[in-house]
C-alpha cells in the first residue's frame, strides 16, 4: 500500500475514536491538505448506487469532467461495477477501509495503476453511508481523461464479508477478472 493511502487510513482511525467510523464532521481537510487534490467524498444512496459529493481537482482532471453527483461505479468498466458495489457495501457494513487496486483499460495508459481508498464515514444521521476517499497513482502512464477503471485487487474488507468476491484468473501472466 502506498504511504499516502496508509497516511489517510491512519488519520481515519485517529478520528474514529471508539465508534465504528468517524462522522463526516470529524474530518478536517486541513489535516491532510497535500492530499486534497486526490481526495473525495462519496455517498451511498438508498438505490444502491454510490455518488461523488466532492472530488479533488486531480480526480476531476483525470476523468475530464466535473464529478459532483456522478455515479462512482460508472467510472469503472461495466463488468467490474457489481463487484465494486458489493465490496463498497461490505466496507460500509463492516465500517472498514477498502483499498481497490485499479488499472486502466487497454486503450490508454497501458500499465498505469492506482489505489483507490474508500474509508467509511457516518453521516449526520449516524448511519455509515459515505466514504472519505483517495486516488493514489502508483506509477506514471496516465492520460487524461482516463478510460474506465478495472479492478486489479481488493484489500481491507475480509473476503467473507464480501457476498460475491471477485475471482481473479491469469492468462499468459496477465490478471483478468
Amino acid at each position: 500500500m502506498h504511504s499516502n493511502t496508509e497516511l489517510l487510513i491512519d488519520y481515519w482511525r485517529s478520528r474514529r475514536g471508539g465508534r465504528a467510523a468517524p462522522r463526516r464532521s470529524d474530518i478536517d481537510p486541513v489535516d491532510f491538505a497535500r492530499l486534497l487534490p486526490r481526495a473525495f467524498i462519496a455517498e451511498a444512496r438508498a438505490s444502491g448506487d454510490v455518488v461523488f459529493r466532492l472530488a479533488g481537482e486531480a480526480i476531476i482532471e483525470l476523468h475530464g469532467r466535473p464529478l459532483a453527483a456522478v455515479s462512482l461505479p460508472s467510472l469503472w468498466r461495466h463488468d467490474h461495477r457489481r463487484h465494486l458495489l458489493t465490496a463498497l457495501e461490505a466496507a460500509l457494513r463492516s465500517a472498514r477501509p477498502l483499498v481497490v487496486g485499479a488499472e486502466l483499460g487497454r486503450d490508454r495508459g497501458a500499465g498505469a495503476r492506482l489505489e483507490v481508498l474508500f474509508a467509511p464515514l457516518a453521516g449526520p444521521s449516524g448511519d455509515v453511508d459515505r466514504f472519505l476517499g483517495l486516488y493514489q497513482p502508483l506509477n506514471g502512464g496516465f492520460t487524461a481523461p482516463l478510460d474506465l477503471l478495472v479492478i486489479a485487487n481488493l484489500a481491507g474488507v475480509p473476503i467473507e464479508v464480501v457476498a460475491n468476491p471477485l475471482r481473479l484468473a491469469a492468462v499468459d501472466g496477465r490478471r483478468l477478472a
